[in-house]
């Protein structure tokens, strides 16, 4: 076996070539193989959960571009003979498929995307990092450029809603322009092998590792964009500033900001508001924009690609109109029903501190009475990283009538210690916080207690990440509005 992922993020991956990727059905594998297939490649997969019914509008729309599923046992190599196996992080060394095809060369998931951007001759490429929100931005901002008639291709990690087909899953579109928007991570440090032209910095946060961390991963992804970045003030005053010395470079303020001019900043907004009439923000004290997704957050999402559009040469007056254009992505905010008691129920992908404090205050913003958060932890690893920054920013945003409510922690397989479980973080919670937490072992006990306790001017607000079933049960709980 040779790992050409360890020697080099560019792989001379030839035209044609067959490439199988093990664990097919993941959001960012499943939108590179779309990529890889619409290229011209020859491409199979594997993935654990392929026969689930939550991943069908994911596995229905590869098979419907010609990609061949197969379990992820090794029997692939019955009836293919790929030049390479893709691979991501989560994938174990004990791997079947990994079994199976002992002689063939490996390409880690960014090593493969690096690659294929840099057969993109004359596109240019833009990168959206951050903690919190590049899903939405990378989005919002290849749909702007859509509306526009700039018809960029983009790979997103989440299915964009304008783009999702029978066909198109939604987090990758393969477009006819030079532009390429795309997501690039940092769970994993993949950013690390990209040199894109520009790329948008949103924010930094409690997720995978510490801020200081993240602050020098930024700052070594920024030294390998070529020409331009925007960059929120937090990460900016973070940052290596030497990184920033051969790039344009444009601060925006994801806050409502106080005397900006002051700071330096180049983009702030001035004000928001969200009402029965509709959400609105006012940004640089002069240009309004009209939000078709409610939160602060959102509004400093906006702000980001405005001030990458006029990085980018299209000026406010053009991008600003198609902003309320914006379709959504797939589990972000999603409106499931009503509970027959009349609470609301949405859906949503929050899975870090700063995302499940957005989510719950964006969520105060539609309702007159509680919230009951309801979280799966994306793991056990995950949730005990998340476990001491977690509570003071629930204390923060919960009112003392809200409930925070702990499902127990997604589990995929694989290697994992186990611990700590729902129930000890919970336990840690009411000894040290003033809110109202519980935990419930599975989604049934928790849907009881759920219709029982929420009533009709409430909000129920289902979150977790990598575990498609949540949005099929937001939606199960909920019986059609008449």
């Amino acid at each position: 076996m040779t790992d050409l992922s360890k020697s080099s993020a560019m792989v001379n991956i030839q035209p044609g070539a067959s490439l199988h990727f093990i664990g097919i059905g993941g959001i960012g594998m499943s939108g590179l193989a779309q990529m890889y297939a619409a290229s011209g490649f020859r491409v199979s997969g594997s993935d654990r959960g392929a026969d689930r019914q939550e991943n069908k509008r994911i596995f229905d729309a590869l098979t419907a571009q010609g990609i061949e599923i197969f379990p992820q046992d090794g029997s692939y190599i019955q009836k293919t003979a790929p030049d390479f196996l893709v691979y991501s992080t989560a994938i174990e060394e004990d791997n079947p498929d990994f079994k199976a095809g002992a002689n063939i060369p490996r390409i880690h998931r960014a090593s493969a995307l690096a690659s294929a951007m840099a057969s993109l001759e004359g596109v240019t490429k833009i990168a959206v990092a951050g903690s919190c929100g590049k899903t939405t931005v990378t989005a919002w901002l290849a749909e702007t450029m859509f509306l526009q008639g700039m018809d960029p291709s983009f790979l997103n990690g989440g299915l964009g809603n304008r783009f999702r087909t029978p066909v198109n899953a939604g987090n990758y579109y393969h477009g006819t322009g030079n532009m390429f928007v795309f997501e690039a991570d940092e769970s994993d440090k993949s950013l690390l092998d990209y040199e894109p032209d520009y790329a948008l910095i949103l924010n930094i946060g409690t997720d995978h590792y510490s801020k200081d961390e993240l602050a020098r991963v930024f700052s070594d992804f920024i030294r390998k964009v070529k020409k331009g970045v925007v960059i929120e003030k937090t990460v900016f005053n973070m940052i290596d500033k030497s990184c920033l010395s051969h790039v344009d470079v444009k601060i925006f303020c994801g806050d409502i900001a106080v005397s900006p001019y002051q700071q330096g900043i180049h983009w702030h907004i001035t004000s928001y508001k969200c009402s029965h009439e509709g959400i609105n923000a006012v940004i640089n004290d002069e240009h309004e924009i009209v939000l078709p997704i409610p939160g602060v957050h959102n509004a400093a999402n906006a702000l980001s690609i405005v001030a990458m559009m006029e990085m980018l040469g299209l000026p406010k007056e053009k991008s600003i109109p198609a902003l309320p254009m914006f379709k959504g992505v797939w589990r972000r905010n999603d409106y499931a029903g009503r509970m027959p008691s009349g609470a609301k129920v949405y859906d949503d992908y929050a899975h870090n501190v700063e995302k499940i404090a957005s989510s719950i205050a964006t969520a105060r913003q539609l309702v007159k009475g509680n919230v009951y958060a309801v979280f799966q932890p994306h793991g056990f690893g995950p949730l005990g990283f998340m476990r001491k920054e977690l509570l003071p920013a629930l204390e923060k945003v919960l009112t003392d009538k809200d409930v925070f409510v702990f499902l127990p922690p997604f589990y995929a397989g694989g290697t994992s210690a186990f611990e700590p479980t729902s129930e000890d973080v919970v336990a840690e919670y009411k000894r040290k916080g003033k809110k109202h937490y519980l935990s419930f072992p599975n989604r049934l006990q928790a849907e009881e207690y759920l219709s029982a306790a929420a009533a009709q001017d409430d909000i129920i607000l289902i979150m977790g990440a990598r575990d498609n079933s949540l949005s099929d049960w937001a939606k199960a709980m909920t019986e059609s509005e008449k």
